[in-house]
């Protein structure tokens, strides 16, 4: 149990492009994940073998006219199942009790039906024997690692596959033969993904009771999924006119702290097909914070807008009728020209579970903005505090 828990804090604290949770529950959307049961690191059984399986959700999204299923599962691979699994077989090589790994990791993909924007899930499972998962661990090239990652199985969404670790790999392959998978994955095609029975004479005592693998076969949703938020202009508007008198009293108090913009009133905005009331702001920083564009985004974050979020959030109590809150500001530099050349515009947009967990102090600065989205002029990024203000990022 020592070794799972420590784990499990080697995993959260890897790098990451886009957050990624532990979770007992595939496809789950950012704003449950935050509250679902994160426990996810067990002992299973699979074909007669004893596997480490790790669940989790990675909310990366894809676009599909950018990137076929064979792309993103190499790029979900490559960003954060390999360095899983190198965790995992830093702590567990030398366990012979565990037999083999299996990973299975959620993404999203973007794409349109009848020309409306879809985000869907999907969900790549990878199981390794541990042989070949060392192998891979301390392979010193890519020809080597490719060898022992054929030595697996791969599914994507429960259908056999194949990951290439480069794309010359991929389209060699598509040339020379046809694309089938190798003999494990066609086994395991004819596999009921139940619970086997442990071997005779096999000790077990060690072992939580043993459990399948739910990806193998079709995944089904715990509930019914949620309808799709009303993001039309004319609820957008009623959103905004239940909440109007309560966002006056809000913008009086916090003019002073927050530097509200005066000709740019507080609205409701449709996001990522979610509802945020948007607060439009300016923040100054001093001359020497200088430097790039992510480290003036985590300095207005650390200077600004994180000694607003509780003040802000204390204000919408109970269930709201909306998703989040968000803040965009453009942050200019103290002494600097009063020409809007040079200033940045950053938004950060907080999930409503996100904005509670931080209120309670449950989550730190990071975790907030981990849990959100945020945007540098108009752009999507990535933003790790710490690196960004000493410069790194």
């Amino acid at each position: 149990m020592d070794d799972l828990k420590k784990l499990g804090a080697d995993i959260l604290a890897l790098p990451k492009d886009y957050p990624f949770y532990l979770s007992r529950t595939l496809d789950l959307d950012e704003a449950k994940q935050r509250w679902a049961d994160q426990r996810s690191i067990q002992f299973a059984r699979y074909k007669e073998k004893v596997v480490l399986q790790i669940t989790g959700n990675y909310f990366a999204a894809y676009a599909a006219e950018k990137m076929d299923s064979d792309q993103r599962s190499r790029e979900t691979f490559l960003r954060i199942a390999e360095p899983i699994l190198k965790a995992a077989v830093a702590r567990f090589q030398n366990n012979t009790s565990v037999q083999a790994y299996a990973l299975e990791i959620s993404h999203h993909v973007l794409g349109k039906v009848g020309g409306i924007a879809v985000e869907r899930p999907e969900n790549l499972v990878i199981i390794l024997p541990q042989a070949a998962a060392i192998r891979l661990a301390t392979a010193n090239d890519d020809r080597a690692r490719q060898a022992a990652l054929r030595q697996g199985e791969v599914f994507i969404n429960a259908k056999p596959a194949i990951i290439w670790l480069s794309a010359e790999d991929s389209q060699m392959a598509e040339q020379t033969s046809p694309q089938d998978p190798p003999p494990a994955a066609q086994s395991a095609t004819s596999s009921s993904g139940e619970v086997v029975p442990p071997a005779s004479g096999q000790d077990t005592s060690t072992l939580p009771s043993p459990v399948h693998l739910p990806t193998l076969k079709p995944v089904q949703p715990s509930e019914p999924p949620a309808p799709p938020r009303d993001t039309s202009p004319e609820s957008l508007t009623r959103m905004q006119s239940s909440y109007q008198g309560v966002i006056d009293q809000l913008v009086k108090a916090l003019d002073s702290q927050a530097h509200f913009v005066g000709y740019v009133a507080p609205t409701m905005i449709a996001f990522r097909k979610e509802a945020y009331l948007e607060f439009s702001l300016t923040t100054a920083l001093p001359a020497s914070a200088a430097g790039s564009r992510y480290k003036i985004a985590a300095l207005a974050f650390d200077e600004h807008i994180a000694h607003l979020v509780r003040p802000v959030a204390s204000y919408f109590k109970g269930n709201l009728d909306f998703d989040g809150i968000a803040f965009s500001t453009t942050v200019h530099l103290q002494g600097k020209s009063s020409s809007p050349q040079g200033n940045e515009a950053v938004e950060f947009f907080f999930p409503t579970a996100a904005l509670r967990c931080y209120e309670t102090y449950e989550c730190t600065g990071q975790q907030l903005i981990d849990r959100g989205s945020v945007l540098i002029n108009g752009e999507r990024v990535s933003l790790e505090l710490q690196t960004a203000e000493a410069g790194v990022q």
